[in-house]
């Protein structure tokens, strides 16, 4: 019931803020009346390489038309909610999540699944196949909100303040894994074999300074960037998820541009995702001899015994039921 009010009020709001601007069209072209301020809120850090990418190439890349400017940190909007504000005309772009559509559409828990994408590459082919379409148009069409591209996160990992050794799920028995606050995120921390425990991204250093929780998972260079290694002791290699997002745009402003500028903003949505994913895959090889020497402990678990408990969880969980028929066959099946 939770999910259904919800999905109403975002969609209701959505289809007010289109006809909003739809009016306001009748009037005079936004898009060539005056320059565009496109405001993105995302709880990442300004050193975040999606935050880098976005700022030192899509922001020059639309100022001809359009001012980028980002709020970082969640500061503009509470994590969670951005895409609620892209709905109602209060936002312009956001960084999502495939564990945040799921809220509002399930058959986007099958992105959220633990071993699902092989590598950065692999999420960048699902993405552009068309396999996606009838679901990004539904998001299009229902929410207000258009995905312009995908961005790599990267592997999450498990990150303890603990020290007893990780080889197994089992061995992550009782253990508080800080896990955001979703259903999806939730059973993705069980499947594992924690106890997940929601904390907003940006409490997570204070709840494992004082041992409100035992553990989060990241990448590694959010673990850096966070600080999170100062508060831990070990980083177990789990791989668990090759995580992405999706950078979001308001379809109501999206339409009011020209053919020119849609395609401007795409090309430079595209460009900005590519050099923050190099750049991570780069960071990724080189931070596990970094924590190392910060007096971490990094090391590679049973990574087949994870994926098997991992991949049975999910196969037997309510989620499947809402996977697109097929689509996990067409992912697997993407080279």
């Amino acid at each position: 019931m939770t999910r259904t009010i919800a999905r109403r009020t975002m969609v209701g709001a959505a289809l007010g803020a289109v006809a909003t601007v739809a009016v306001m069209a009748g009037a005079a072209s936004p898009a060539s009346a005056q320059e565009i301020v496109l405001r993105l809120s995302s709880p990442a850090t300004p050193t975040d390489q999606r935050a880098v990418a976005l700022t030192e190439v899509f922001a020059p890349a639309v100022a001809d038309f359009a001012s980028f400017e980002p709020h970082w940190n969640a500061s503009l909007f509470r994590q969670g909610t951005e895409l609620e504000a892209i709905a109602r005309g209060n936002l312009e772009m956001s960084i999502t999540s495939p564990q945040e559509l799921a809220t509002i559409f399930p058959e986007w828990s099958i992105f959220t699944a633990g071993y699902l994408h092989r590598d950065a590459a692999h999420q960048v082919a699902v993405f552009q196949s068309g396999i996606m379409d009838e679901m990004k148009e539904r998001v299009e069409d229902e929410l207000g909100v258009k995905l312009l591209t995908v961005m790599y996160l990267g592997r999450r990992h498990v990150n303890l303040r603990t020290d007893q050794r990780v080889e197994t799920p089992d061995d992550l028995a009782g253990v508080r894994l800080r896990m955001p606050g979703t259903d999806a995120w939730q059973f993705l921390g069980s499947a594992l074999g924690a106890n997940p425990v929601p904390i907003a991204f940006t409490e997570v250093y204070t709840a494992l300074q004082t041992g409100a929780v035992d553990g989060q998972d990241n990448p590694l260079p959010t673990v850096r960037d966070s600080k999170f290694y100062e508060v831990t002791e070990q980083i177990v290699l789990t791989s668990h998820l090759v995580d992405l997002n999706y950078l979001a745009f308001s379809k109501a402003v999206w339409d009011e541009l020209t053919p020119d500028q849609q395609a401007t903003v795409q090309a430079a949505a595209d460009e900005a995702a590519e050099v923050g994913r190099q750049r991570q895959l780069a960071l990724e090889d080189e931070l596990a001899d970094y924590f190392r020497e910060q007096g971490l402990e990094v090391y590679e678990p049973d990574l087949e015994a994870f994926r098997a408990r991992v991949q049975e969880a999910y196969l037997a969980s309510e989620f499947a039921a809402d996977w697109p028929e097929g689509m996990l066959e067409q992912i697997n099946a993407i080279q």
